[in-house]
């Protein structure tokens, strides 16, 4: 049982044994930087400790006024939150030796955009219901299907975050980039001011 599911059980269960006796090292920060580009369009960039670094688009369909270039923040949410389920079922199917022969999820979001577009506050700006369907075709008995459904709610970050929620502080950087764009504006005003000096003697 060296790899099941494309998981090497061996450095699983090596990583397992590594966080149980280093408990310290499992306390983890992930960062992110986001940059809007234009309408509704941003673009994020996540760099890893490895040096490498991935970037994500977003942007909002015609309807909203977007563009349409990317998937906006909400479709962005169920990619997160089925492929950190994925990954929780896959790794405990491979560490109890049950092989997949396919994984399928299908998601469905029911938003309401009045709260988004400031038309009422009796609405939340969330999704108020996501239902995530699993499709499994394995050789393993139905029970153990569950079992493993069950212990990927149970231990899926993004599942966790969702459900009970996270504290999330908002904060605005001090005063930079402020300056810098009074300090464009004033140099704007000042070649207008120019312009029209020149323009009356022209």
């Amino acid at each position: 049982m060296s790899t099941v599911n494309g998981v090497d059980v061996n450095k699983l269960n090596n990583l397992i044994d590594f966080f149980r006796t280093n408990p310290e090292v499992a306390n983890l920060e992930f960062r992110a930087e986001t940059e809007w580009v234009n309408g509704a369009h941003s673009m994020t960039q996540i760099r890893t400790s490895r040096g490498e670094t991935f970037t994500l688009e977003a942007d909002e369909p015609p309807i909203l006024l977007g563009t349409d270039l990317a998937p906006n923040a909400v479709q962005a949410m169920l990619h997160a939150l089925a492929s950190c389920l994925i990954v929780s079922f896959v790794y405990n199917a491979a560490a109890c030796n049950i092989n997949l022969r396919s994984l399928k999820l299908a998601l469905e979001g029911d938003l309401d955009l009045h709260a988004f577009l400031g038309i009422s506050e009796d609405v939340r700006p969330g999704y108020q219901n996501i239902r995530i369907k699993f499709k499994v075709e394995s050789d393993a008995p139905r029970d153990k299907i569950e079992e493993l459904l069950e212990h990927a709610q149970r231990t899926s970050l993004v599942v966790d975050i969702v459900r009970n929620g996270v504290p999330v502080h908002i904060s605005l950087e001090k005063g930079i980039e402020a300056v810098k764009m009074r300090a464009k504006a004033a140099e704007a005003d000042e070649v207008s001011s120019s312009d029209q000096f020149v323009s009356r003697w022209l």
